[in-house]
């Protein structure tokens, strides 16, 4: 029966108002027993009433969401965006929670998001499901994963979040091999396998709210990098404005702060002959190496 009278409140906050015979088909019961529905809600609290006549039927007062609600018309805004948002990662029931509080709040959500996890292939989609479901579910994970400098371990972790940061999906989880919390690039983990086995997030370790205590961040140095004017495009394509310094011949002077990995050399070196690295020493020292490697390839 709760289910049935809550059920009712929705649709009145839907549709405005409903006859009584409408409702009783809906939930398959007689028109008496709707009638006491009404004053079982009303005698409840909520502002529920019955209007003779023709075109009558049952309603709810016209600000029985304001009142009810302590929550401002921006805020209702927000949470409606957060579920848009929440969606778009395939939360399940996403669907029913959103149209139920669109209901409760007599507004439309703005879809303001839309993420798609897939590459142009498709092939990604059902790795990044994967990883959604045993986050949720709190499924321990087996996948081979290769480091830094190509090696391969299979690793045995219990998943945390998906973390999207500086171009790149990683998988915060803890590391039964290494024992500590780790970050792990998605795109490097493979032959991915869901287990049944089911873990408990409690403890010190799984402390979401102190991410400083098991994220190893890299090292970061300022690097300044030329790049010549006709890469404007990409130049503006990858860099922040404030990242960006236009030089009075029109190339570009880019300084930023960085970790010095693989990704960073990449996108220097896509550059080719268009961008001269400036600083640090460092990074000045490997791209030249890589450029020496990459030169014996054509000897």
């Amino acid at each position: 029966m709760l289910n049935r009278m809550l059920s009712m409140v929705y649709i009145l906050m839907n549709k405005g108002m409903v006859t009584a015979g409408e409702l009783a088909e809906r939930f398959e019961v007689s028109v008496r027993t709707v009638y006491r529905d009404v004053e079982a809600l009303s005698m409840a609290g909520i502002p529920v009433y019955a209007k003779k006549g023709k075109g009558g039927g049952i309603c709810l007062t016209e600000q029985f969401v304001l009142d009810k609600m302590l929550i401002s018309k921006q805020e209702q805004g927000e949470i409606l965006a957060a579920l848009v948002s929440l969606k778009e990662t395939g939360a399940q029931h996403e669907e029913e929670t959103l149209r139920k509080l669109r209901d409760f709040f007599k507004a439309e959500p703005e879809n303001w998001v839309s993420i798609d996890f897939s590459d142009w292939s498709g092939r990604r989609k059902e790795l990044f499901e994967n990883l959604r479901y045993a986050i949720i579910g709190r499924r321990v994970l087996e996948f081979d994963y290769y480091g830094q400098y190509g090696e391969m371990t299979r690793r045995e972790v219990e998943p945390v979040q998906l973390l999207f940061k500086e171009y790149t999906w990683y998988l915060r989880a803890f590391c039964r091999k290494r024992k500590a919390m780790r970050l792990f690039k998605v795109l490097r983990m493979k032959r991915l396998k869901v287990m049944d086995e089911i873990f408990k997030q409690d403890g010190e370790r799984f402390k979401m709210q102190e991410p400083e205590v098991f994220v190893e961040e890299p090292d970061t140095f300022e690097m300044k990098v030329r790049i010549n004017k006709k890469e404007a495009y990409r130049v503006y394509d990858r860099f922040d404005e404030e990242e960006i310094t236009v030089l009075p011949e029109g190339d570009f002077l880019i300084c930023l702060r960085c970790a010095l990995d693989d990704w960073v050399y990449g996108m220097i070196l896509s550059f080719g002959p268009s961008a001269k690295v400036l600083s640090p020493v460092e990074m000045k020292d490997e791209i030249r190496q890589r450029i020496r490697e990459m030169g014996k390839l054509y000897e």
